[in-house]
């Protein structure tokens, strides 16, 4: 968060030499110093009405540190009450980091590490779109694998759908069925093709460089040991910042990458998480969700929901909501993303999703 003081405008005047007469001078420096004047009152009375000037109020330069002050105060008032709404739910663990306009960036816990559980989904789905571009597979060309890529005690609706004879699909199908509807094991099978979580890990660091998003296990992995889906991290921050970076740049490499955007926009998971309160006319999420597995004393081990959103105003911001060890049930741990969602929605828009 950017403190009040560092959004403080400031101006370099540099005096120049505009006439070699004595009079011509005076006049130079006499209306110097009255524009010096004027934009240190105009800054002095920013700050005296604790940023509540317009950006209209004062002209020039003034108005564009009035903007200024109001974006900070913004971002400043959006943390604190995502802060009091954090402490209000104490039974979980929750981080929060949202990146307005890829700028602005707010969060409550948002260094701290949270086991990514299904979000993992979309950086993996980044290494395969940079698989498939260097070695020229198209979307539409087949995967093949072994019956026993197929597990059954898992959720999988595409092994529901096409049951244990299913032994090749396009890889846009088996993208879309892992970032649409969260399949674990069409993500696993993507997995393999580059080269498991330390290939994807890999290759994820040369997409973006260095990053707090660790990629340890497999869908397979956590089956068989629901605690390795520690192993598979992600601080709020790292994701938001790669949702953002997506958002920005990543989604306009290539097609392949493009194509990954449309699937996250038709995410079909955690309707009752961030999209839940957000206008529907005129919004765009692209967001990937994650569950985790119930803990022997009974709470639920993670509940994510991270993306880009687009409101029709022209806004545009990446969140990222990790909550882990929630003692809340899983409607009310939803209903604590849904409502981090709209405090984020009403402070970017100035005022509730659902006013026109």
């Amino acid at each position: 968060m950017v403190a009040a003081d560092e959004c403080r405008p400031t101006r370099n005047i540099r005096i120049r030499r505009v006439s070699d007469k004595p009079h011509a001078d005076t006049i130079f420096m006499k209306k110097l110093l009255l524009r010096k004047i004027t934009v240190s009152l105009c800054v002095a009375a920013i700050s005296a009405s604790a940023f509540t000037v317009a950006a209209d109020d004062c002209p020039g330069v003034c108005g564009r540190a009035a903007a200024t002050e109001k974006v900070c105060c913004r971002s400043r008032q959006l943390e604190e009450r995502l802060r009091e709404y954090v402490a209000a739910h104490d039974r979980a663990r929750i981080g929060v980091a949202v990146i307005a306009e890829g700028r602005d960036t707010v969060s409550v816990n948002g260094d701290r590490d949270f086991p990514m559980m299904s979000v993992f989904k979309f950086p993996l789905a980044l290494t395969v779109a940079q698989w498939m571009d260097e070695n020229s597979v198209s979307p539409d060309d087949d995967v093949a694998f072994p019956p026993e890529a197929l597990m059954e005690d898992t959720y999988s609706p595409m092994l529901k759908k096409y049951g244990k004879g299913l032994d090749r699909l396009p890889v846009r199908e088996l993208l879309q069925w892992s970032l649409m509807e969260s399949d674990n094991n069409a993500a696993d099978i993507l997995l393999r093709q580059v080269g498991g979580p330390d290939g994807a890990l890999s290759a994820l660091k040369g997409i973006i460089g260095d990053t707090d998003i660790t990629i340890g296990a497999s869908e397979e992995d956590m089956h068989r040991d629901q605690y390795l889906s520690y192993l598979n991290r992600s601080t709020p921050l790292a994701m938001a910042e790669l949702f953002d970076r997506f958002d920005t740049t990543l989604r306009h490499r290539s097609s392949s990458f493009s194509e990954i955007a449309a699937m996250l926009e038709e995410c079909r998971t955690g309707t009752d998480r961030l999209p839940a309160p957000l206008p529907s006319a005129g919004t765009v999420i692209g967001h990937k969700t994650g569950t985790g597995f119930p803990t022997p004393d009974g709470r639920i081990s993670a509940l994510n929901d991270c993306g880009y959103v687009h409101l029709s105003d022209g806004t545009r911001y990446s969140i990222a909501v990790f909550i882990a060890d929630s003692s809340y049930g899983m409607d009310e741990t939803s209903g604590i993303i849904a409502g981090i969602s709209e405090i984020v929605c009403t402070a970017l828009l100035g005022k509730q999703p659902s006013e026109k």
